[in-house]
């Protein structure tokens, strides 16, 4: 690509490296006459900035010369010093070599000659500064003349060496080599070069092709490799480069062939040693890889040859070319179509003649209108590589590369760049707990494993909770879960005994104790009794029963008016229910509860329910909890302080099928009534109702950032109990909910991430459909490799598209597209949609009637919209499919009542066509769609209700995607969580991890919901519900 031109008939330099701004000099050359057959020389400094977009470069300073240049060098001698910008050397005609202060130029000050030589016999067209020492300049001429010129001392030059090669030739190139600074080469024309060693004043070694064509025009050492070099050959009957190596100097190493004709000359980048310019009689300029000896990048043929490429020093992209037209271009490798600066210069004329109007469009003919596409480099240049990169892999691996640590000049060619992959651990000691518990559970030996976390546990709620887990293990579970809550029944036996013994004790006397001596006699005898055989008890029995007591007091039978008279009456008669109430009203208790239980059970409900009713102690509720068996309103009415004898009561009395329900109840008013008091406390409450679910949920409510080793303890318990669980039910009992499996996952994903693979695939369920499991399953199972030779692979989790050139369809249109049409269907471009990620959807219009998929595609473009944004109507259709006559009327904003009608319509068919949510999403919408209730009881004004009603239908967007399963495993994620936020009633928190949700998402798959859930969710924030 052209980046600026500049019409001179010049030759070229840039400045060095290390100056900024990047100014190219001209000098004018002494190869060429313009029309007015002109012999004056000037020198001329341009700025590029290649911010400007236009092919113009700014002069910055010009210098009238006594004669025109054959080579201009640009050192950085003196660039030290304050406001120093290097010099300039030119090399003229008649030997003259000149030296010239940049900075002096560009201020138009000072003299800005420094030095005048002229030393040479003849034209001076080789100049070079040497890139250690940069007062040291080299310059040759004819008759094979070398002189070494020192900036500091101009009087006497030095020679490299005699003049022992004959015949004498002219120095066409001159080139310190850029490894070491004593060494100097020179090519001449016979097709030689000549390596010169300072040091020893005398050529070290002389290069030269066998096939005497070579006719040297260019020269230029290796920017990395001391010894290697290339020369170029200007003779049309051998145009080739040259790669030599001064250790194998019998034949070149490579032979570059591309150009037609003789190469005027060559540049090698300093920036990546594998890319060398060149130019040529066949008007063409290539750059070549050395390392494959192709072609990288090709200008197209120019008008005229180029007689010298020059890479820019400062910026490795850009390459200047000066060509025998007059014209010198600045031009960019990575290409560019030429087309953009064709336009501009098309522009550019237009606004010239267009007089403040614009200027009808250029209808260029086809030929003409042919772009010609320069391509880039085929192979990123070494600028643009990266010395070293690293990245994190799956499964916890580290993929590194980087430059080798040998010299360059002695890595072997081609060299071998190596990728190296290293396992990193960052968790050491999750692995360690996920070993221990992994063993565990292979070896059943999980009482041991419970045993040692209780000896490990500070807190003595960890240390109970898990106490309540080894239980969860064992036989007769709910006596030991009541003795771990501090109750056992040999306990109470032995106390009551103790009371009733201090009893007896304060009221003894001697009556009493022959009273115990007489029941102990009689016990005894009981005792001894017992021992005979059953029919002699029987009959002995049956002899003493006849027997009449002699001294047997008669008791009479009350007959009164007055509450004993009538209990009598009512006895007398078999009246229970009256003799009951008589005996309740006057608080004769005990007598009504054993007419009572004579009577049946319904009177004896009935007289216990009125005892209850009267008796205002504090042992009463309890009692009547045991006798009404009413657990739920036990456990709804209960105070929290009693949480432990509410959870003994749940265990003592309560059946096995309602056991489970009663305690997770207790456990959840425990989390919300307590103010996260007690949330700790209901864990023990999921645990002996085996709810691993709710254990997930309040852990994750006092865990709000799960570090890795919080994720741990979690799962730690969580397979405790789960396999109490499968001991219980079986294994196909149980079956993860989805805050589990999310967790489970996250946990496997952890493992995967240390390396852990196999461990983090045995977690994973497997009959789980949710895609995140199944994908990290996939995963997994094809990340261990040789691991899991002969297991079955998991099915492919990911939806298959075929790739290729399938027309559009309707079929293809929409994966809830269930039917196929008998007719062509018209269709219409999709109308423009705000916020809604699927527009270019194509609805279908059928003439006549609407078909079940149009009805619901017409509900999810009308109503899925952000509020406060008018949304573009859809155009009414008349007869045939075709817009009404009225279609300007038509198609305005219609009043909101009419919009509402439509979508009441069009419910019943969305609810006919939709699918069901999957299970572990149907939390998703009884959450949010509690969330808008609870707002909507809350709300006062009619505006927020509005929004609300608005958001519960767009809502609707959330449970379609859903429903398809186009929701990436994170933003399900995050759903989840802030649905977990929405239950614990904490909007803030879920607008939180709103926030992260949709920082780490595309725009696209979230749009359509994530701004009505945020503002429902700042609404009941505002609410505070």
């Amino acid at each position: 690509m052209k980046l600026k031109e500049l019409e001179r008939q010049a030759v070229q330099v840039w400045s060095p490296a290390s100056q900024y701004p990047v100014y190219l000099a001209t000098g004018t050359s002494a190869q060429q006459l313009d029309a007015s057959f002109s012999t004056n020389g000037t020198l001329e400094i341009f700025e590029v900035d290649f911010r400007d977009p236009s092919l113009d470069l700014k002069r910055k300073g010009v210098l009238s010369a006594s004669s025109r240049f054959h080579k201009l060098i640009w050192g950085s001698f003196g660039s030290g010093l304050l406001e120093a910008s290097g010099v300039i050397a030119g090399g003229g005609d008649n030997g003259m070599l000149t030296l010239y202060n940049v900075t002096h130029i560009l201020s138009s000050g000072k003299e800005p000659v420094i030095a005048q030589r002229q030393k040479h016999s003849g034209a001076v067209r080789a100049l070079d500064f040497n890139p250690f020492q940069g007062n040291l300049l080299a310059s040759g001429a004819n008759d094979s003349e070398i002189f070494i010129w020192d900036l500091n001392n101009l009087s006497v030059p030095m020679t490299p060496g005699s003049k022992s090669q004959q015949p004498l030739e002219d120095i066409k190139a001159l080139s310190w080599n850029r490894q070491v600074q004593h060494i100097l080469s020179s090519a001449h024309p016979s097709g030689k070069a000549v390596v010169w060693d300072l040091r020893k004043n005398e050529p070290i070694i002389k290069v030269s092709d066998h096939s005497n064509r070579m006719h040297c025009s260019g020269l230029a050492w290796h920017p990395d490799i001391a010894t290697q070099l290339v020369l170029c050959s200007e003779d049309d009957r051998l145009p080739v480069i040259q790669l030599w190596d001064l250790r194998f100097a019998s034949s070149p190493l490579k032979v570059l062939e591309s150009h037609s004709r003789g190469i005027l000359s060559v540049s090698w980048s300093q920036a990546d040693a594998e890319l060398l310019l060149s130019s040529a009689k066949d008007s063409q300029i290539l750059c070549w890889n050395l390392g494959s000896s192709e072609v990288v990048y090709k200008l197209p043929i120019l008008s005229s040859w180029c007689f010298d490429v020059q890479w820019c020093p400062r910026d490795p992209l850009v390459f200047s070319a000066a060509s025998f037209d007059g014209w010198i271009n600045l031009y960019s490798v990575m290409g560019r179509s030429w087309e953009v600066q064709q336009m501009r210069q098309a522009d550019k004329i237009s606004s010239s003649f267009s007089k403040g109007q614009p200027l009808p469009p250029l209808q260029v003919p086809e030929q003409v209108a042919q772009a010609s596409l320069i391509p880039p480099l085929k192979k990123p240049p070494k600028w643009m590589r990266r010395p070293a990169g690293v990245s994190f892999a799956f499964g916890g691996k580290l993929v590194t590369f980087g430059l080798p640590s040998t010299p360059v000049h002695q890595v072997p060619q081609p060299c071998l760049r190596l990728v190296f992959i290293s396992q990193v651990t960052t968790e050491p000691e999750l692995l360690t707990q996920s070993a221990e518990l992994q063993e565990a559970l292979g070896s059943g030996n999980l009482l041991n494993y419970c045993q040692n976390k209780i000896h490990q546990a500070s807190v003595q709620s960890e240390k109970m909770l898990w106490q309540f887990l080894k239980v969860t293990l064992e036989k007769d579970s709910r006596m030991k879960f009541l003795k771990l809550l501090g109750y056992s029944k040999d306990e109470l036996q032995k106390k009551v005994a103790t009371w009733l013994r201090s009893d007896l004790r304060l009221g003894e006397n001697p009556q009493s104790k022959g009273d115990d001596l007489n029941s102990n006699r009689q016990q005894a005898f009981s005792i001894q009794t017992s021992k005979h055989t059953t029919w002699e008890a029987s009959a002995s029995s049956d002899f003493f029963d006849e027997l009449i007591p002699q001294n047997m007091t008669p008791w009479e039978i009350p007959i009164t008016e007055d509450t004993e008279g009538l209990l009598s009456q009512a006895l007398l008669l078999g009246e229970l229910g009256p003799a009951v109430e008589l005996c309740l009203k006057e608080e004769r208790f005990a007598d009504a509860i054993i007419l009572a239980q004579a009577g049946g059970s319904d009177l004896l409900k009935q007289a216990q329910e009125r005892y209850l009713a009267k008796k205002k102690t504090g042992i009463a509720p309890l009692l009547a909890c045991i006798i009404q068996k009413n657990w739920k309103d036990m456990v709804h009415a209960c105070s929290l302080k009693n949480w432990r004898e509410a959870l003994a009561l749940l265990l003592t009395y309560t059946e096995p099928e309602k056991f489970p329900e009663l305690c997770d109840r207790l456990g959840t008013r425990m989390e919300q009534e307590s103010g996260w008091a007690l949330t700790s406390e209901a864990r023990l409450c999921y645990v002996c109702s085996g709810s691993v679910e709710r254990l997930v949920e309040c852990w994750a409510k006092c865990q709000p950032a799960s570090s890795p080793v919080a994720l741990q303890d979690l799962m730690e318990k969580v397979m405790v109990l789960k396999r109490s669980l499968e001991l219980l039910r079986g294994p196909d009992g149980v079956s993860p909910g989805p805050a589990t499996t999310y967790r489970i996952t996250q946990y496997a994903n952890l493992l995967a991430a240390q390396g852990s693979l196999a461990t983090a695939m045995s977690y994973l369920p497997s009959d789980c459909a949710q895609l995140p499991v199944q994908q990290l399953r996939d995963r997994l199972f094809h990340a261990q490799g040789s691991g899991v030779l002969g297991q079955q692979s998991p099915p492919f989790p990911f939806p298959r598209v075929v790739v290729g050139a399938t027309p559009y369809s309707q079929e293809t249109s929409s994966p809830r597209l269930k039917f196929q049409s008998s007719h062509q269907v018209p269709i219409l471009p999709p109308r423009p949609r705000i916020f809604t990620p699927q527009s270019s959807l194509m609805m279908p219009l059928t003439p006549s009637h609407p078909s079940p998929y149009q009805g619901s595609r017409m509900q999810n473009t009308s109503d899925y919209r952000p509020s406060g944004v008018q949304e573009a109507q859809p155009l009414p259709l008349g007869p045939g499919g075709r817009p009404g006559p009225q279609d300007s009327l038509k198609n305005a904003p219609v009043p909101k009542g009419n919009l509402q009608r439509k979508k009441q319509c069009q419910q019943p068919l969305e609810k006919i066509n939709r699918k069901e949510l999957p299970p572990e999403h149907q939390s998703l919408k009884i959450s949010f769609e509690a969330l808008l209730q609870r707002c909507s009881l809350s709300a006062t004004d009619l505006k927020t209700k509005r929004k609300l009603d608005e958001a519960a239908q767009r809502l609707e967007c959330l449970y379609d995607k859903l429903c398809v399963g186009t929701l990436s495993p994170p933003v399900l994620a995050g759903l989840h969580e802030i649905a977990r936020c929405v239950d614990a009633g904490s909007p803030e928190r879920g607008l939180a991890v709103h926030a992260q949700v949709v920082g780490c998402s595309s725009f696209s798959e979230v749009s359509s919901f994530m701004p009505v859930l945020k503002s429902v969710l700042t609404i009941a924030h505002k609410l505070r519900v």
